[in-house]
């Protein structure tokens, strides 16, 4: 009987926009939760009766069901904070979470370091990234994100460069160790380290040997050198610069560079000094060391190596990438945040806490990069705010509230004509 089906039919108004009215209230409720994505209900009518069977037309509704409720993966307004682990995604994506189902996935980027040095979020679940080898070069190996060993080894000198002119117009002079200062005509200093990481300071002498050929000699002090005398200067190393005639460095002849320092370093350290590579190396001869009429000068100075260092201070780049300072002024990449991207961000499983669980739906996570192939930006020292826009959902809870009340006067006035009929009999 219609009356009955009219019964029916509110009742599913009643359902429908009972649940649209959870939904808002879901979306209201977390307003302030970090990383949020509102959801939206989505409705369908229910199968009619047809008075004229399969020939279509004069078909009677037979109300309305939830359909889908579908999460809506706009972008959240970001806000700036001063937590160094506080990330946020600008675009598509999502941090991957070493969770107890497995891998989760959150847009919530409020993370921090725990005692034994994983980042994490706020429910101690690992972040995971892209892992950094011994040197600070960033692999394809991911992994939980982690601050490890906070020292760094000494690293011995191999190489010193210079960048210099020497001047084409000085005598030519017979270089003595005993004494260097006569017998050389220009000088410049260098720092390298041992392998135990010591500083040690160099003094490097030119003096002309001949016409466009110059020698350069190494010295160290002899506190520095076993079986030195300190105050002394002991020759280390030598070599020989050769120019052509348009001042260009045509060839270097490095000489023996074995360094014997004490105080425990290792023996016969072996220190290439370069300047720049040479026409007979393959270079073109500019950027590199000269022999110009003017007055020889040194223009940049720069070696390898370095001293043991233990952490100062960590942050985090615009591209994800964890920094760490140490207190020698070395810095090192520790791991970059790895971003997963879903064909079907829709397809998602909520779990809670705010961490999403990939489905058939949502398609296999896809790892990458971060602003690479469609993923979002990484922003440092920022936090995605919800997506959820009060006054939208204030607007949406009343329509809710509205469709209830007509419903209700569906089910009234379907019980008021059933008492009619019910007094047909009296």
């Amino acid at each position: 009987m219609s009356i009955l089906s009219s019964f029916n039919i509110g009742v599913s108004g009643l359902s429908a926009a009972g649940n649209s009215m959870s939904v808002v209230g879901d979306n209201i409720a977390n307003s302030g939760t970090f990383g949020f994505k509102k959801s939206r209900a989505q409705f369908q009518d229910m199968l009619s009766k047809s008075l004229k069977g399969i020939d279509g037309g004069d078909q009677i509704g037979s109300g309305t069901k939830l359909a889908h409720v579908t999460p809506l993966f706009v972008q959240g307004s970001i806000t700036r904070t001063d937590n160094i682990t506080d990330l946020a995604l600008n675009g598509n994506g999502f941090f991957a979470v070493k969770a107890p189902f497995g891998r989760g996935y959150t847009r919530d980027g409020s993370f921090h370091f725990d005692k034994e040095g994983n980042l994490v979020n706020s429910d101690e679940m690992p972040i995971m990234g892209f892992l950094a080898d011994g040197d600070g070069k960033l692999t394809q190996k991911t992994g939980a994100i982690r601050l490890g060993n906070t020292t760094i080894p000494a690293m011995a000198s191999t190489e010193v460069n210079f960048m210099m002119n020497l001047d084409s117009r000085e005598e030519i002079m017979q270089f003595n160790p005993e004494d260097p200062d006569r017998t050389s005509s220009f000088n410049s200093s260098a720092v390298v380290y041992d392998n135990v990481g010591t500083e040690r300071l160099l003094s490097v002498y030119f003096n002309k040997a001949a016409d466009n050929t110059w020698e350069y000699h190494v010295m160290a002090d002899g506190g520095d050198v076993n079986g030195g005398t300190a105050g002394k200067l002991v020759e280390q190393g030598n070599g020989r610069l050769v120019f052509n005639n348009l001042g260009q460095l045509q060839e270097e002849i490095p000489g023996a560079n074995s360094f014997n320092f004490n105080k425990g370093a290792a023996p016969n350290q072996q220190i290439l000094f370069n300047f720049g590579e040479s026409i007979s190396e393959g270079g073109n001869g500019r950027g590199l060391s000269s022999q110009f009429g003017s007055q020889s000068t040194v223009a940049r100075t720069t070696s390898d190596g370095s001293n043991a260092a233990t952490l100062a201070s960590v942050s985090f780049n615009d591209e994800g990438v964890l920094l760490a300072m140490y207190d020698n002024g070395e810095v090192r990449n520790l791991a970059q945040v790895a971003i997963a991207k879903f064909e079907n961000n829709e397809g998602l499983f909520k779990t809670g806490k705010n961490l999403f669980k990939e489905t058939r739906k949502s398609g296999q996570a896809s790892y990458g990069k971060p602003g690479i192939d469609g993923r979002g930006s990484i922003l440092s020292k920022s936090i995605e705010l919800s997506n959820v826009d009060i006054a939208d959902e204030f607007i949406n809870l009343m329509n809710a509230q509205r469709n209830f009340q007509a419903n209700t006067r569906t089910i009234t006035t379907a019980d008021a004509m059933l008492q009619e009929i019910l007094n047909i009999k009296r």
